[in-house]
Order: C-alpha cells, then sequence, then structure tokens
C-alpha cells in the first residue's frame, strides 16, 4: 500500500476450483477479497481481514492479492488448509457448486483509519465468524462507513431463504450501504418486486441500497428518492467478478463523490462492472479504465 488503508475488508479468500470434462483449474477467489483486490487496483489503500491456510492455496491467494496492493493482515493467517468452492461443470455448460469453507476470524488487528469498512458474502453468515463479523460492524458504527453486498451462495446457505433473511437483516441494520444483486433479492424475497426489496432494507437502517440488475442497469435507492443508472454499452465477454468490481466502483465513488451526487456514484460501479464483463474472468479495472468508460455510464 501507498499510506494507511482507506478501506478495510473483512471477508473470505478462497480457490475456486473449476472442473470441466476437459480438466480442472484453480483461480483466486472470494467476493470479499476480490472487492479488496478491486479497490486496490483503483488507487485506494486497502487492508484485508480474511482466512486463509499456511499451504499451497494460501500463498497462491496471498500472491494474488499482494500483487494489486493488498495488505492481508497477519492475523488472516492460520494453520490449516484454505477453504476453496468448486464448480463442476458438466459437457452441456452447467455446473453445480460445493463449498469446502471453514470460516473464523481473529479480530484482534483492526486499522483505525479506514475510512470505509466492507463485508459480504460467506462471512457475514457461516458462523463462527459470522457473529464475530456482525461484533466487529456493530464496534465500527460510527467510525467508518459500513458496505455490505450478501453474494446469497445457496450452496452454503441452503434452500430455505428464511434463516438467510433474518442474518442478511441482521447486518444490514448495521451498516450504511448496501448492495445486492436481482438474483440476491429475489432469493432472499422470492414474489417481492426489486423495488420493493429495495425500499424494505432502507428501511431497516441502511442509508443507501444498490441493486444491480444485469443488462437492465443497477437502481439506487435512499429513503424517499431513487435513481436508476443504465449499464454501459459494452461487448460482454463474461459476467464474472462483475458484482464485485461493481462493489469496488461504488466504494470508490463514496470515497470521492458528495453523498447528494448518486448518479456519479452509480455510474462510477456501472463503470467498473462494465469493464470486467468486457475481459474474460473476475478482471478488475484499474482507475484510468474507469474513468476511461465513466462518461459512457454516465
Amino acid at each position: 500500500m501507498t499510506g494507511p488503508a482507506r478501506a478495510f475488508v473483512i471477508g473470505e479468500a478462497l480457490i475456486d476450483v473449476i472442473v470441466r470434462p476437459d480438466g480442472t483449474d484453480e483461480i483466486p477467489g472470494g467476493s470479499p477479497a476480490n472487492v479488496a483486490r478491486g479497490l486496490a487496483r483503483l488507487g485506494v489503500p486497502t487492508a484485508l481481514l480474511t482466512r486463509i491456510g499456511d499451504d499451497d492455496r494460501g500463498r497462491l491467494l496471498l500472491a494474488h492479492l499482494a500483487s494489486a496492493g493488498v495488505d492481508v493482515l497477519p492475523a488472516s493467517v492460520h494453520y490449516g488448509r484454505t477453504g476453496s468452492a468448486t464448480a463442476t461443470v458438466d459437457a452441456a455448460g452447467d455446473a453445480s457448486y460445493a463449498f469446502d469453507i471453514d470460516w473464523d476470524i481473529d479480530p484482534a488487528a483492526i486499522p483505525d483509519e479506514a475510512t470505509v469498512v466492507h463485508t459480504g458474502s460467506i462471512a457475514a453468515f457461516l458462523e463462527p465468524g459470522a457473529g464475530k463479523v456482525r461484533a466487529l460492524l456493530r464496534d465500527l458504527r460510527g467510525r467508518a462507513t459500513l458496505t455490505f453486498d450478501p453474494n446469497v451462495r445457496p450452496a452454503v446457505l441452503g434452500a430455505d431463504p428464511v434463516p438467510a433473511r433474518v442474518t442478511f437483516e441482521a447486518v444490514a441494520s448495521l451498516v450504511d450501504v448496501v448492495k445486492l444483486s436481482a438474483e440476491d433479492a429475489h432469493w432472499l424475497y422470492p414474489g417481492r418486486t426489486l423495488d420493493a426489496v429495495a425500499e424494505h432494507i432502507v428501511g431497516a437502517g441502511p442509508r443507501l441500497v444498490a441493486v444491480t440488475r444485469g443488462a437492465a442497469g443497477s437502481t439506487l435507492h435512499v429513503p424517499g428518492h431513487t435513481v436508476r443508472i443504465r449499464a454501459a454499452a459494452v461487448d460482454v465477454v463474461d459476467t464474472v467478478g462483475a458484482g464485485d468490481s461493481y462493489m469496488a466502483g461504488l466504494i470508490l465513488g463514496l470515497l470521492e463523490t458528495p453523498p447528494a451526487a448518486l448518479h456519479r456514484l452509480g455510474a462510477l460501479a456501472a463503470a467498473a462492472a462494465a469493464y470486467t464483463v468486457s475481459h474474460r474472468g473476475a478482471e478488475l479495472p484499474r482507475y484510468r479504465d474507469v474513468a476511461a468508460h465513466t462518461s459512457e455510464a454516465s
């Protein structure tokens, strides 16, 4: 990092194992780790508290994060195996998912200088670590802007959305900003419209709720007001990492943009996602890439 952490991310870093009929690939992943890496590539000094094993996969993750400038806190490394998410892809291209992750954290070493603190995904739901994450958020309220992306993983949470929804709302009530995808919203709140879900979440306490809607763009919701952001016009290669890129762009906007400038905030986030979907894999933009796309996203 080039200075004290302005962003602090709490959440899983794991290995994505992609099993295809023609072979297997292992790729660094984990939604919060991707957000941390995205922030660092956007020029934001970023620290990450995660859980990485002292093994070959853990060393791969540490090198991957360090290459982007992420400061992985020493308390993140433990004497065990590194978590993984396995996607088995059949000949028709359909995938089934399985997770092997032991999520816990040591909350002792928290950088006091962080302006924004982000969490989400498995880290917010899987115990015993999830309870410690909520305790950290309660302690950090008022000291930093808190952001949350549930990035729902039914393979971890199970088929019943009710327990996950209870946990989601408990976390949402602690934070300032919630970002979720249309898929997250429909899974957590079946039968409700996206606008109704966003209004419900705003009523739980966050000052801002962002809902990403794929090719339909995104919406930013504050009490009594909604701003609609169109998706940037790009050739989509794949959507891997787009949500994490949007989240990193949204946090960048929170750091750079006056709170009232919602359209500019959404345009930054949309520009980051546009860059990612126009590249193969979770290719996260640098600041110059977002600046190049922002006028189109506006």
